[in-house]
């Protein structure tokens, strides 16, 4: 039965009918067409003149001017399953075409009457037209039911579509071969009239939070899955009816774009399950990708931290745009490994260069630049942990404070065109020892900019940076924890109940950085709108309910407290008070201090012997007297150093 299924799927679903044999079938009912016009006439007409040589010649002839017409037309090569009133159209078109071939030669090869020709003509129109699209329809219904009989009783996931707009109707039309989901209908927001129905299945309405109609809705058509026909739709509901679905554990997946689809036909690992991000709580930020490509390609571009989840992203954008060369330099092998196996199977053409080096390494750096020499320079190497980096100070001022500045020595030295440090928001008024690193750096960066600048130090090297707040799904972030002890049975562990951040994707991230190499604004740090900051809780109750279970019944949240350095709230990257504008409406630069360059120098120096010899008081006594505004929360090491 199993192989017999395989037949079926595999001629019906995949060729069904030929276009050959579509042609002939087209051709056969030319010919019943003629047959049924002349017999018709002869009743009417007894004496016609008509004789059976005749009859004959005509339905020849019928046959020939109904191949040309199918040829020309090409109607043997529309898909019978998914004709449209376009290709209707088409068929008429093929008939009329047929019937000025048809009564010419008539004209010509017999001595007929032109009334009897234009009647034999105009008749043979319209039922030959009739005849096609009959022909038509059976076939489709027949299509239906074979397809039906053979795929109703194969475990189908029956679902519900989003809407009732275009991109849902034709969703519907693209899942109709699909042996992996059955539509049972649509779902839409509001008010519906009463057995409404769309392409032959019913259409059912929601209102707000009214998840008991929606329970018997879907529970009354054995639906437990909800498909979005594109992510604009999702966005658009994410605060209601995929709270309400979550709730009611019904699984929301959502469709890729139309160029994944092959064949008319929907892969089942095209359609996805919506994660997290999807329902980030705003619109994503919208970027020129176009002036972005142009700005980068044909470039050599270095990347420091290659194998992190911010440095790995900006490797897959910028081997989307067509860069000369891509260095890659990161001190993980394992990582850097991947994602140069990675890169080498999807860019085929593009000239990799994967370094393991260390940014705290100099010389490692000069020959790096030396024998490469990149033009544009994105550094993302960091640390990055917080309360890793409150137990490690001096490691997080190597590797964030002194390999910033090493980077960018060497940017200068080597007349790179541009360097773009990322940042993040914990440099806002820092209250950790890893925020804290990072304004330094920041400082830094911005102090020798600004000298090359003046005239201070030669060089031509522009330097930005951008400041971030959590990226979502990157290594070692909140959800990916969540998603792991989700899947130990939980808890699921937060650490305040009022704790909050602001989040964005790891995509949306690295188009930020692009956007902000290409602006012509150099020395300046670039914030953005992150909308409203996210309750942690709030995250992982829905992380909870999108892996369908019941918070506190099934998974429990357990709070485990403030961590060393950690703030509660987030400081706001982009208000008007401490930020300007840019021709972007999202981004923004960032208003602070300028810094001498040899004053931050000789300050930087004096960090990294203090670093280097582990004197950590020292290093911190330092660095809140460098950055003012540092002010230790959770760290009681270092807020005894604050009073003092």
């Amino acid at each position: 039965m199993s192989r017999i299924r395989t037949l079926i799927r595999k001629y019906l679903f995949d060729r069904y009918l030929s276009s050959l044999a579509i042609a002939a079938i087209d051709i056969a009912v030319a010919v019943v067409s003629i047959y049924l016009v002349l017999t018709a006439m002869r009743l009417v007409v007894p004496h016609l003149g008509i004789d059976f040589r005749q009859s004959m010649l005509l339905a020849s002839i019928s046959v020939i001017a109904s191949a040309i017409s199918i040829l020309v037309v090409k109607t043997h090569h529309i898909i019978i399953r998914h004709t449209t009133m376009s290709d209707v159209r088409h068929i008429a078109i093929a008939a009329l075409l047929k019937e000025v071939l048809f009564g010419t030669t008539m004209s010509l090869a017999l001595s007929m009457h032109p009334k009897v020709v234009i009647t034999i003509v105009v008749l043979d129109f319209f039922v030959l037209f009739c005849g096609e699209v009959f022909t038509r329809i059976f076939m489709i219904l027949v299509y239906d039911h074979i397809k039906q009989s053979t795929l109703e009783d194969e475990g189908r996931k029956r679902i519900f579509i989003y809407g009732t707009g275009d991109k849902s109707t034709a969703l519907k039309m693209r899942l109709e071969n699909s042996p992996h989901y059955k539509v049972m209908g649509f779902i839409q927001y509001g008010a519906v009239t009463d057995h409404t129905t769309l392409q032959g299945l019913g259409v059912f309405s929601f209102r707000d939070m009214d998840e008991e109609s929606l329970r018997a809705t879907f529970s009354s058509y054995g639906v437990a899955t909800l498909l979005f026909p594109n992510y604009d739709t999702l966005t658009e509901e994410r605060e209601r009816l995929v709270t309400i679905c979550t709730h009611l554990q019904i699984k929301i997946l959502v469709v890729p774009p139309i160029d994944e689809v092959h064949e008319g036909v929907l892969p089942q690992n095209a359609i996805r399950e919506i994660r997290i991000e999807d329902l980030l709580g705003r619109d994503e930020i919208k970027i020129s990708m176009k002036e972005i490509v142009e700005n980068f390609r044909n470039k050599t571009v270095l990347v420091t931290g290659a194998a992190g989840s911010i440095g790995s992203e900006l490797c897959r954008q910028l081997g989307e745009f067509g860069v000369s060369s891509l260095i890659m330099v990161d001190n993980a092998e394992t990582p850097m490994h991947n994602i140069r196996l990675e890169l080498e199977e999807r860019y085929k053409g593009l000239d990799i260069h994967p370094i393991v080096g260390d940014v705290r390494h100099i010389e490692r750096l000069r020959y790096i630049f030396s024998a490469f020499k990149p033009q544009v320079v994105f550094h993302a190497a960091a640390y990055k942990h917080v309360p890793l980096m409150e137990e490690n100070p001096c490691e997080a001022v190597m590797v964030n404070v002194i390999g910033s500045r090493n980077v960018a020595d060497m940017c200068v030295e080597h007349n790179v065109d541009m360097m773009v440090m990322i940042s993040t928001d914990k440099a806002v008024n820092p209250t950790n020892i890893m925020g804290c690193t990072k304004r330094l750096a920041e400082i830094y960066v911005q102090s020798l900019g600004k000298a090359v600048a003046d005239g201070g130090i030669v060089g031509h090297t522009k330097f930005v940076t951008t400041r971030f707040g959590n990226v979502l799904g990157s290594n070692g972030s909140v959800i990916p924890r969540f998603r792991e002890q989700i899947l130990k049975g939980g808890p699921v562990t937060v650490t305040h109940p009022e704790i909050t951040r602001f989040f964005m994707t790891i995509p949306e991230a690295c188009r930020l950085v692009m956007e902000a190499a290409t602006m012509s604004l150099n020395n300046r740090i670039f914030v953005f709108d992150m909308g409203r900051s996210i309750k942690i809780v709030e995250l992982a109750e829905r992380i909870i309910e999108l892996a369908g279970f019941k918070v506190g019944r099934d998974i429990k949240i357990e709070f485990t407290g403030l961590r060393p350095g950690e703030k509660l709230y987030e400081e706001v990257l982009s208000n008007k008070e401490n930020t300007e504008e840019t021709s972007h409406e999202k981004i923004r630069i960032a208003r602070v201090r300028e810094y001498d360059h040899s004053e931050v120098t000789d300050a930087v120096a004096q960090l990294e012997e203090q670093a280097r010899n582990i004197k950590i008081i020292d290093l911190v006594t330092n660095m809140k007297r460098i950055v003012p505004e540092f002010k230790s929360k959770n760290s009681p090491r270092f807020e005894e150093l604050d009073k003092q």
